[in-house]
């Protein structure tokens, strides 16, 4: 039997990690890692401080990292685009697990913020264990997820008293804000969708709070009526993603009391 660990690191900050992702490191023989190019290089150094960080002094582990599949950043269907992503990356997943894994032996994959959201590891796991292939066993390790290391860095609560939030993509939040709903948290914006809600006239008075890096030395933070901020976050994106290469941010919306 092998077993995978799918650990929650956190937004950014290695001091995230919760008590129970710590003894889970604690356990892996193997951290299977995804290159993602030379833009993330930031990313697998997290990764590595991480490990540098919360393992015990003397217990030995390895690093194997393989190249991640390329996505279609612009596909004409987007659900299946996402299906013959995962498809690629659970190959990856099976060539690793069977040339760099002895029985007996525990692999982690460290996932970014928290595994159970916009994350595809747990399916991709699972759809290994469902061929049959493999004696594979897997756990999931919470983390913190950037929704909740964006609300601790504003100071905010995330919803209004007796009012529900909703977790959406910027992909979704063209539609509007959902029915009888008017906090929003928002992930996965590779669109400026927020900028569409700027018109006070069109859509109530909105305010945003917005974060990129959270967690790590880049961090940029800015909250406001959203009519006033949005042209400073869409700049403050832009010249990050431009220095960076990439760029990691969400942000939650909200609608003022009518």
């Amino acid at each position: 039997m092998k077993t995978i660990l799918i650990i929650g690191i956190g937004a950014g900050d290695p001091d995230y990690l919760t008590v129970q992702a710590v003894k889970a490191l604690n356990r892996v023989d193997v951290f299977f890692l995804m290159d993602k190019g030379p833009a993330k290089t930031k990313l697998r150094g997290l990764r590595e401080e991480i490990c540098r960080r919360h393992i015990a002094p003397g217990r030995q582990y390895r690093l194997v990292e393989a190249p991640s599949p390329p996505r279609d950043t612009r596909p004409a269907d987007y659900l299946a685009s996402v299906d013959e992503l995962n498809a690629a990356k659970q190959a990856v997943f099976e060539r690793m697990i069977e040339s760099e894994m002895k029985d007996g032996e525990t692999a982690g994959i460290l996932v970014w913020g928290d595994p159970m959201l916009y994350d595809s590891t747990i399916r991709n796991i699972e759809a290994l264990v469902a061929t049959g292939r493999h004696a594979i066993g897997y756990e999931v390790i919470p983390g913190i997820t950037a929704v909740q290391a964006l609300a601790a860095r504003h100071r905010i609560p995330l919803n209004r008293i007796a009012e529900p939030v909703a977790l959406t993509t910027g992909r979704k939040l063209t539609d509007g804000f959902p029915a009888d709903i008017d906090s929003v948290a928002v992930l996965l914006d590779g669109e400026d969708t927020y900028r569409r809600f700027a018109n006070a006239e069109a859509y109530g008075d909105v305010e945003i709070y917005w974060g990129a890096y959270l967690g790590t030395p880049d961090e940029i933070l800015i909250s406001g009526r959203l009519s006033d901020v949005a042209d400073e976050i869409h700049r403050r994106r832009h010249e990050a993603r431009q220095a960076n290469g990439w760029i990691m941010d969400t942000y939650l919306m909200r609608r003022r009391p009518r």
